[in-house]
């Protein structure tokens, strides 16, 4: 099953040269879930050949422009094309009125169905789930209530060996194996052991989004050992003073949460239209955890599906 991250925007506050305000698509098996969205999305998902009404769920972090001006048009283009699909918006308080207001003056009626889900930006807290994954809230440290969010997969069920398999089991005890029980008799006696007739699962995946904060090690239990971490590097070290002053992390800072939390690889953007050449803010963090990407326009980044032991 794809678990696989696109980016649309990189850019902070004000777009550069072939840079876009931040949005990003997490596509987990056939979902996709936009991750903000910034002038410019409905542009970028065209442009990239990704089809705005597989998108199920939207996750906006806050309500600075950059990171939700691109809505509007969306959800109008949406409309336009005769969306039927419901949708669900994830958004600190005020997106909803935001929303319903922009539609009340121009006298729009959706053709498809809105749930606007209200997050608390201050706690770690579970917004969303379905058969695959589970989505919460990371805190941030902003200007104004700012959350990121944790993407991660469900545990996934043991392999049966077919080849072991009694022949008297039933589909419901084959189940229960695959949920790693042991078949019992009716006086409790052990009939099959798991561990004789299974392997281990593919390990669960996951990601995490730390949108625009100032450097916060009190999300760390939270991210610890994620598979990819994205987190905005708006500014280079010698700005340090100017990055606290405005609420926001420089790539160093970036780089020293990716390995104080253990993760396997690290993503970073919303860069400063400030910095028309990356290479130093790349360098940057690479000097402190290597394992580091640009997060640019049109960068894909998939994460593979291992066993426990860590084997494709």
């Amino acid at each position: 099953m794809d678990f696989e991250l696109k980016i649309l925007g990189s850019s902070s506050a004000i777009p550069a040269p072939g840079r876009f305000h931040t949005a990003q698509v997490l596509t987990v098996g056939s979902h996709l879930n936009l991750i903000d969205c910034g002038e410019g999305t409905q542009s970028q998902l065209m442009h990239y050949k990704i089809r705005h009404h597989r998108i199920l769920n939207i996750f906006i972090s806050h309500l600075h422009g950059d990171h939700f001006f691109g809505l509007f048009g969306l959800l109008s283009t949406m409309h336009l094309q005769m969306r039927t699909t419901p949708l669900n918006l994830f958004g600190p308080p005020g997106l909803a009125e935001l929303i319903t207001l922009q539609f009340k003056v121009s006298n729009t009626q959706l053709q498809f169905p809105i749930t606007f889900h209200e997050l608390n930006p201050t706690v770690y807290k579970k917004i969303y789930e379905d058969k695959t994954i589970t989505v919460h809230t990371l805190p941030m440290q902003h200007r104004i209530p700012c959350c990121g969010f944790l993407f991660r997969e469900k545990p996934k069920p043991r392999h049966l060996i077919k080849e072991k398999l009694p022949s008297f089991l039933t589909p419901p005890q084959l189940v229960r194996l695959k949920f790693g029980e042991d078949i019992k008799d009716e006086h409790g006696e052990i009939l099959v052991h798991n561990k004789d007739v299974t392997t281990d699962p593919k390990r669960s995946r996951s990601y995490a989004y730390c949108s625009d904060t100032k450097y916060k090690e009190d999300i760390l239990p939270y991210i610890k050992g994620v598979d990819l971490l994205y987190h905005e590097a708006t500014f280079l070290s010698d700005m340090e003073e100017r990055a606290a002053y405005t609420h926001h992390s420089t790539a160093r800072q970036a780089a020293t949460l990716a390995a104080k939390a253990e993760v396997k690889r690290l993503l970073i953007g919303h860069f400063s239209a400030r910095y028309k050449d990356l290479t130093p803010v790349l360098e940057e963090a690479k000097a402190v955890f290597e394992n580091t990407m640009l997060a640019i326009e049109g960068k894909t980044v998939g994460i593979l599906e291992y066993d426990l032991n860590g084997s494709e």
